[in-house]
C-alpha cells in the first residue's frame, strides 16, 4: 500500500490523512509546531515513515518556498502535490527550487469549514466535492496518475483546469464573496447593538464567511491579488450604478433580478443541477432530545433531510426547526409527525 508524508497537520491536511486511512493508506502527519503534528497523528493513527510514495504540501500557498527544497532532499524520489487555494504562484515556486517540475502535481479541494484546525478534520470532507487539478506540460503522467487515484480515493471529483484558469475562477466564486462578506460583516462594528441583536437569516448567511482566518486570506488574497482586482473593479462600478439608480425602481427590481439569475447557475449538491426544496418549519419545545428524536422520525419515515436551520429567541420556551427536503419527503414526513402530536406548519417552496 502506498506510503504518504502529508506537511502541514491543519484541516485539509488531517482531512485528507483520515481519507486515506481509511483506504489503507500508510500516513506520517508533519508541522512546523509539534504539537500541532502530535495531535493530527494520533488523529490518524499516523506511523514514523522512512521513505514516502507521496509528499503532500498541506500548507497555505505562501509557505511553500519555506518547506519545498527540504522535503525533496528527505524524498528525492517521491511524487509532490499541494492543496494551496492559488496555482500559478506554487508552480514558480516549483520551478526556482530543485524539485523537478516533472514530479509536483498542483491541485486544490474545493472543500473547507469555517473553523480550521486538525480538531476539525472530517475524514468524508471531500466527499463528492470537486478537486481541482492544474497539470503542467512538464508533469510525468505516472505523477498524474498516482494524484489522480489519491484524489478520488478520497471520495471527490477530479477536475482539470489550466492553472490561471483556476486563479481567475477562483477570485470569482472563492475569493471575491470572502473579502464581500468582510466588508459587509466590518459594517457591523460601529453601529448600535440592539440594531445587530435583530439580525435574522439573511445577515447571517451572508456574514459566514467573514469569521475565517484573517491571516490566512490575507495570503490568499495578496498571492491572487492580480485576478482579484479585475473583479473588484467591476464589482465597484456595478455598486456605483446601483446607487445612482436608487430613484428608479425599475432599475432596482432588474438588480436584484439579476442577481437572482445569477445565483441559479450555482450547482446543487455533488455539482448536479440546483434542487428546489420544500421548507417544512416544526416548532419543537426547549428541552433535550427534542432534535434527537425529531431525526429519528426522520429515520423511521427514511426521508432524507437536504439541510436544516433553528431559530430560538433567547428566554423562549419553543424552538423553530425548518427543514430542507424534497417535495414527497416534507408531505410524507409532514403527515407523520401531525399523526403522532408534532407541532408541524404547512410547507414552503
Amino acid at each position: 500500500m502506498l506510503s504518504l508524508r502529508i506537511v502541514g497537520s491543519g484541516l485539509i491536511g488531517t482531512s485528507f490523512a483520515l481519507a486515506l486511512k481509511g483506504k489503507g493508506y500508510k500516513v506520517q502527519m508533519h508541522d512546523i509546531d509539534p504539537d500541532i503534528a502530535r495531535l493530527a497523528n494520533d488523529l490518524v493513527s499516523g506511523e514514523r515513515l522512512e521513505k514516502v510514495d507521496l509528499v503532500v504540501f498541506a500548507l497555505p500557498s505562501y509557505a511553500l518556498k519555506m518547506v519545498i527544497n527540504d522535503e525533496y532532499q528527505l524524498n528525492p524520489n517521491s511524487t509532490f502535490m499541494d492543496v494551496g487555494s492559488v496555482k500559478v504562484e506554487p508552480i514558480r515556486e516549483v520551478e526556482m527550487s530543485a524539485l523537478p517540475l516533472e514530479r509536483f502535481v498542483a491541485t486544490h479541494p474545493m472543500a473547507g469549514r469555517e473553523v480550521g484546525g486538525a480538531q476539525s478534520a472530517r475524514g468524508d470532507l471531500f466527499q463528492g466535492r470537486p478537486w481541482i487539478i492544474s497539470p503542467s506540460p512538464q508533469n510525468s503522467p505516472d505523477a498524474l496518475q498516482l494524484v489522480r487515484a489519491l484524489i478520488e480515493d478520497t471520495g471527490a471529483r477530479v477536475v482539470e483546469l489550466a492553472p490561471l484558469e483556476h486563479d481567475r475562477a477562483l477570485a470569482l466564486i472563492s475569493h471575491l464573496p470572502q473579502l464581500i462578506s468582510s466588508l459587509v460583516a466590518s459594517q457591523l462594528l460601529e453601529k448600535p447593538q440592539e440594531w445587530i441583536d435583530l439580525a435574522g437569516q439573511g445577515l447571517r448567511d451572508t456574514v459566514r464567511i467573514a469569521a475565517s482566518d484573517p491571516l490566512l486570506w490575507r495570503e490568499i488574497i495578496y498571492s491572487n491579488r492580480r485576478e482579484i482586482s479585475q473583479l473588484l473593479s467591476d464589482f465597484k462600478a456595478d455598486l456605483d450604478h446601483l446607487i445612482a439608480s436608487l430613484q428608479e425602481k425599475e432599475a432596482i427590481g432588474e438588480k436584484v433580478a439579476r442577481g437572482r439569475r445569477g445565483a441559479a447557475r450555482i450547482p446543487g449538491k455533488h455539482g448536479g443541477i440546483a434542487r428546489a426544496y420544500t421548507y417544512l418549519p416544526i416548532v419543537i419545545d426547549d428541552k433535550p432530545g427534542q432534535l434527537g428524536a425529531l431525526f429519528n422520525e426522520c429515520a423511521a419515515m427514511k426521508v432524507n433531510v437536504e439541510d436544516l436551520s433553528i431559530e430560538h429567541s433567547p428566554g423562549a420556551l419553543r424552538a423553530l426547526i425548518t427543514l430542507a427536503l424534497s417535495q414527497q419527503d416534507a408531505q410524507t414526513l409532514s403527515a407523520h409527525l401531525i399523526s403522532i402530536g408534532w407541532s408541524v406548519h404547512p410547507p414552503r417552496n
